[in-house]
């Protein structure tokens, strides 16, 4: 299995114009990605930088000509409805050929809450909720038009009219073997975070993955990790 190294921009420490640098940077050291976080709010002070990651992509897809660029991650469930999504990473993707990707998850409720109102949905929700809109997501990159009325989504004669000819990979969060199970069935790559202790990964995530890789007819090449 081939080993990529990328670089995570970080949109909790750096503002917009030294993170796009600092992404540039990253290319020209060698490494095979750039990604950064999708946050409105900051878990510490609302003062620090907080760039919008979908900007600051496209600042550093003009920038830049190799690294892949994209979210980890983002939710397409509460503050973005999929057809929201779908739009601006279809035309990076035309913009940036073959180098954009989108990481989804299931969200915080610091971020959606600020600008939604609404009750932070329990687990069980929102494990529904991004299914529903990662499938409507692909749709939308694929299809001539989409009417379709979900538990959470609906969508009346949709269509992006620019879309990418190359698929974008989605990749799919997990801190819980039920989240790493379902990346692992229809996910083209899973993403987690560090620090939680190594035991977590070896004994719980990563075997999850594979059985949902499994469940799917899918090699475990065929997910990036």
């Amino acid at each position: 299995m081939e080993l990529k190294i990328g670089y995570k921009a970080s949109a909790e420490q750096f503002g917009p114009p030294p993170l796009v640098e600092y992404a540039v940077s990253a290319e020209e050291l060698g490494f095979d990605s750039v990604v950064t976080s999708d946050h409105f709010l900051h878990l510490a002070s609302c003062r620090r930088p907080r760039p919008f990651s979908l900007a600051w992509m496209n600042a550093v897809g003009e920038r830049t000509s190799r690294v892949k660029i994209g979210t980890s991650v983002l939710t397409p469930t509460v503050r973005y409805t999929p057809a929201v999504v779908a739009q601006p990473f279809a035309t990076m993707a035309m913009l940036s050929p073959g180098r954009v990707m989108l990481g989804i998850g299931t969200g915080e409720a610091l971020n959606e809450i600020a600008v939604s109102g609404r009750k932070w949905p329990d687990f069980k929700e929102r494990y529904a909720r991004l299914p529903e809109s990662g499938t409507l997501i692909r749709r939308l990159w694929t299809e001539d038009e989409v009417s379709t009325r979900g538990d959470y989504f609906t969508t009346v004669k949709a269509k992006t009219y620019d879309r990418p000819e190359q698929p974008i990979p989605v990749y799919v969060a997990a801190g819980g073997p039920m989240m790493a199970k379902y990346a692992g069935r229809v996910a083209d790559g899973f993403v987690c975070t560090a620090g939680k202790g190594i035991d977590l990964y070896t004994d719980r995530l990563l075997p999850a993955v594979a059985e949902g890789v499994e469940v799917s007819g899918r090699a475990i090449t065929d997910i990036d990790r």
